[in-house]
């Protein structure tokens, strides 16, 4: 199905917003983009000198890097090296700000320009095995060029660089520490969760790719049949995209040991948390697990321009102890970490699984049939802004359920509760589905809402399926998107389902209609956790 009119504009205008704020965020500390590969002394109010270098990649392309070196080397004594792959467009100094600070701690700090982005040579590999290359090839580098200790080597990076150094982790044994933050685990289950497309995700990252690098043959491939919805080429894109999944590597990354810590935030729109929870848990070595508000790369951005940033912070610690042997507890607190988008509090587990001590159930009673294409008033919001929002106003994706259509739109509510309920976890829906046509799209949502019938988004996930027998119900099992929201005493949660949402391809044919029914032996519900 060809999208609509208003959802093509809708998606131009909320990609395009999404550029601005990225730039807002994250490239107004590295304007001075153009530095050349020549030593620059270091600046009056930092003891850390930096050097802009060349560094040859696999293959023999130019990756720009520069170098932060501790001010007290004098040739006598090896560092612990931190490797930095930039983040997806982002410049060779994305990084400046905490590699100096990092070098005034005693580390090497080698930040270096993915390859096809920038000055970098090559193209854009999308975390491919050139990539993976270059990585080991600026580690190569970093041990013969500085006073690097080859027993003491870690990678960090945000989004992109997050994804390089894990998977850098599964091929190169001397990798002893990582700190992957907003990255991803599962490629796939990132943009192409419940077998649908996230246009909107795609298309940020299918824009700044080309504004800002070179992206190669595949890449552009790629991409073309994604946002073509070319179910022809389904399995190429699986794929493609399991062969950059860090999950595909679990073997080789727990086999090499390296201390592993993840940070991500609960409303990112471009790699969600659940795969990255997911991935987490399969890890073997040490391993911690902190989830904040925001989205994509904004709970860590702030500390890109040097400020207070608990997420730097934390990966300072991790590496502190596993690179240079510091007693600093961290092995020792508990290893997932989750601050509540609603109060901002931190709270301690011992594991995900642990997170959640009971369920709240929302029975999904009766039948409800509505038609397709049309938007309700439900959406999961804008790429990047929408959860920043979140993050610095508490103002999430809203909707007045009341006045939701319900030809359009599927509503079961919840009771109110007395007391507060504290959403804590990963939402399940079960139903069980019919539809007119062979393929369709539905998106479920579940709202907070308060006396007025106002619903603030607390979570969401889309769901396409393909293939199957027009009028012939089947069962439907759906895990929203992870996340700790504090629902208010005197509030209910309202289950909403519909067709359309600017976040994402839907694949609803012109006329269809969806059934929702709750059959007396499989009943359909919502299993909401919850922290008592």
């Amino acid at each position: 199905m060809r999208p609509s009119r208003t959802t093509r504009r809708a998606t131009v205008g909320t990609v395009s917003a999404a550029l601005l704020a990225t730039t807002v965020l994250t490239v107004a500390p590295a304007q001075a983009a153009t530095a050349p590969s020549a030593p620059v002394a270091a600046s009056p109010d930092s003891s850390a000198p930096v050097r802009f270098v060349d560094i040859e990649g696999d293959g023999g392309i130019t990756l720009k890097a520069n170098v932060f070196t501790p001010s007290d080397a004098d040739g006598t004594r090896r560092y612990p090296v931190i490797v930095l792959p930039t983040s997806w467009s982002m410049p060779q100094i994305e990084y400046m700000a905490q590699a100096r600070k990092l070098a005034d701690k005693g580390y090497v700090v080698v930040g270096y320009n993915s390859r096809g982005f920038w000055q970098s040579g090559g193209e854009i590999e999308t975390a491919g095995p050139k990539d993976i290359a270059d990585a080991s090839k600026v580690i190569d580098w970093a041990l013969a060029h500085t006073p690097a200790d080859p027993q003491k080597v870690g990678m960090a990076g945000v989004s992109y660089g997050a994804g390089i150094s894990l998977l850098a982790a599964a091929s190169d044994k001397r990798i002893k520490a990582v700190a992957a933050l907003s990255g991803w685990g599962d490629l796939v289950g990132s943009i192409y969760s419940g077998r649908t497309e996230h246009r909107q995700a795609a298309q940020f990252l299918g824009a700044t790719g080309a504004l800002t690098g070179r992206p190669s043959p595949e890449f552009r491939t790629i991409m073309k049949d994604f946002l073509a919805s070319n179910l022809d080429k389904e399995q190429d894109l699986i794929a493609w995209g399991r062969k950059r999944s860090p999950a595909a590597y679990l073997d080789k990354i727990n086999a090499n040991g390296a201390a592993i810590m993840l940070g991500n935030a609960w409303g990112d729109s471009i790699f969600p948390p659940n795969q990255t929870a997911d991935f987490y848990e399969k890890l073997t070595g040490p391993k911690r697990l902190e989830f904040r508000p925001g989205d994509h790369a904004t709970a860590e951005g702030l500390g890109l321009f040097g400020l207070p940033n608990d997420t730097w912070t934390d990966t300072q610690r991790w590496f502190d102890h596993y690179l240079k042997g510091a007693d600093n507890g961290v092995n020792r607190e508990s290893p997932v970490l989750l601050k509540s988008r609603s109060t901002g509090a931190y709270e301690g587990y011992k594991s995900w699984k642990d997170v959640p001590s009971a369920q709240r159930r929302i029975d999904l009673g009766g039948s409800q049939r509505i038609r397709t294409n049309w938007d309700s008033g439900a959406d999961g919001g804008l790429v990047i802004l929408s959860s920043m929002m979140d993050q610095f106003f508490r103002l999430p994706p809203m909707a007045s359920i009341p006045l939701l259509p319900r030809s359009v739109a599927a509503v079961w509510q919840s009771e109110r509760y007395p007391s507060g309920q504290r959403v804590r976890g990963t939402t399940r829906l079960h139903t069980t589905l019919t539809s007119t046509a062979e393929s369709g799209t539905a998106i479920a949502y579940l709202y907070d809402v308060g006396p007025l019938g106002i619903g603030k988004l607390v979570t969401h996930a889309p769901y396409t399926f393909h293939g199957k027998t027009p009028d012939q119900p089947f069962g439907v099992d759906l895990d929203l998107f992870s996340t700790a929201y504090d629902v208010p005493a005197g509030h209910h949660l309202a289950v909403v389902v519909d067709t359309v949402d600017p976040l994402y391809i839907t694949h609803n044919p012109s006329g269809a209609r969806l059934t929702f029914s709750s059959p007396a032996d499989d009943p359909s519900y919502v299993s909401v956790p919850v922290r008592d």
